[in-house]
C-alpha cells in the first residue's frame, strides 16, 4: 500500500467537511470560500485569518503518523517530533508564534519535518455530536446566528430517556468519564503531596445554574457564550423558540451573574452549563479522528490530549526546581534585588 502524503490528508480533510477546505491557495485572497473569515477583537496586531486546509508543511511529504489536537501550541510540537508524528490536525486557527513557542512556525515546524492543518469553522456543524452528548437531537443549527460567524445555536428536542435536567447532567457524566477525570486528579494530589491541585476537566464539570434536577425539558436551546452570544441573541432565540423551557450553555461556561443566567431566572427556565472545552478534543477531536483513520487506514492516528495542571506556587516543580527559580527571581529580577524567602522542600 502506498503511504498517504500531505496532499492526501487535504484531500481527506476536504472529503470529510464536503468541500469547506482550502485546496487552492488562491481561495486565500478570493471570496470563494466562506470559512476563510478573520477574527479579531480588536486589539491591534492580534487579528487572527482562519485558513481551513494545510497551513505549512510540503504536500508531497509522506504521513504515516498523525495527530488530531484542539489547539496547537509548542508542547505539542515538541511531543509530536519526539515521537515523529509527521502531520497534526488543528482544530482551532494557527497564528505564526502564538502556536509555536513565540517563533515563526516554519522554523519550528520544519525543524521536526511536521504539516499543520487546521479545520475549525470548515469542521463545524458537520455532525450533530456535542448536541447528541448533550441530550437532544437538533432541529435547528445556526453556525452564525446573528450574522456572526461562529456564532453557533442549536434547537434540540430531548433524547428517549431525557426527561429532566437531572438526566442530561448524568448523561454527561457517564459518557465524559468524569469519575476517571476525578481520580486522576487525586492521584496527582498524592503523588505531589498537594490537596490544592485543581485541573481543568475537574474544575469545569457539568452544573445546574438555575432550576433543579428534576426540572422537566421540553425543548433545549443549546449554545456556546463564547462565541458571541450576547442576552440579546437569547431573547430573540426564545421569542423565535418560545418552546424552549431549557438552555445548555457549553464548550465555554458563564458565571451565575451573567445577563444570560438573569434572563433564565427571570422567565423561569433552566439553565445548565455543559462539557467545557477542556473536552471538546473527546466531542470534536475523536470524530474527525476516527474519520481520518477510516479514509487513510494505513496512517496511524493519535489523539493529543490537553491537561493542564493548576498547583500553588510553593508547590509547583520539583525542590530543586524551585529554589532555582528563587535565586533567578532574587538575583535578577527584582529591582532591588531582594532576597525571597525559600519556601520549604
Amino acid at each position: 500500500m502506498d503511504v498517504p502524503r500531505v496532499k492526501d490528508v487535504l484531500m481527506a480533510l476536504d472529503a470529510i467537511t464536503g468541500g469547506r477546505v482550502v485546496t487552492d491557495l488562491g481561495q486565500y485572497t478570493r471570496t470563494s470560500n466562506r470559512f476563510v473569515v478573520i477574527k479579531s477583537s480588536g486589539i491591534p496586531g492580534k487579528a487572527v485569518m482562519e485558513t481551513p486546509g494545510l497551513v505549512f508543511g510540503d504536500p508531497e511529504q509522506p504521513v504515516r503518523k498523525l495527530a488530531v489536537t484542539m489547539t496547537l501550541t509548542e508542547s505539542q510540537i515538541e511531543l509530536a517530533g519526539a515521537m515523529d508524528i509527521d502531520a497534526i490536525v488543528a482544530h482551532h486557527p494557527v497564528a505564526d508564534a502564538a502556536n509555536s513557542g513565540g517563533v515563526p512556525l516554519k522554523f519550528y515546524l520544519s525543524l521536526y519535518g511536521i504539516a499543520v492543518f487546521e479545520v475549525h469553522e470548515a469542521f463545524h456543524g458537520l455532525h450533530p455530536g456535542i448536541p447528541f452528548l448533550h441530550g437532544h437531537r437538533p432541529v435547528r443549527v445556526d453556525i452564525a446566528y446573528g450574522g456572526v460567524p461562529g456564532n453557533i445555536m442549536y434547537v434540540g428536542e430531548p433524547l428517549d430517556g431525557i426527561r429532566t435536567a437531572g438526566d442530561i447532567l448524568h448523561r454527561l457524566e457517564d459518557f465524559m468519564g468524569f469519575a476517571r477525570e476525578r481520580d486522576a486528579l487525586e492521584g496527582d494530589r498524592e503523588l505531589r503531596d498537594c490537596p490544592d491541585a485543581m485541573e481543568t476537566v475537574v474544575a469545569t464539570g457539568p452544573q445546574l445554574l438555575n432550576g433543579t434536577p428534576g426540572a422537566p425539558v421540553h425543548q433545549i436551546l443549546h449554545i456556546f457564550p463564547h462565541t458571541g452570544f450576547s442576552d440579546a441573541h437569547l431573547s430573540q432565540a426564545l421569542s423565535e423558540h418560545p418552546q424552549v423551557n431549557t438552555i445548555v450553555a457549553s464548550i465555554s461556561r458563564v458565571r451565575p451573574s451573567s445577563p444570560l443566567v438573569e434572563k433564565a431566572r427571570e422567565m423561569g427556565l433552566t439553565f445548565l452549563v455543559g462539557n467545557s472545552h477542556a473536552v471538546e478534543i473527546l466531542e470534536n477531536g475523536m470524530p474527525l479522528a476516527y474519520a481520518l483513520h477510516a479514509l487513510l487506514p494505513a496512517v496511524e492516528v493519535w489523539l493529543f490530549r490537553e491537561r493542564v495542571l493548576a498547583l500553588p506556587l510553593e508547590r509547583a516543580g520539583h525542590a530543586a526546581v524551585r529554589e532555582y527559580a528563587q535565586e533567578m527571581a532574587g538575583r535578577f529580577l527584582l529591582p532591588s534585588r531582594e532576597a525571597i524567602r525559600p519556601s520549604g522542600r
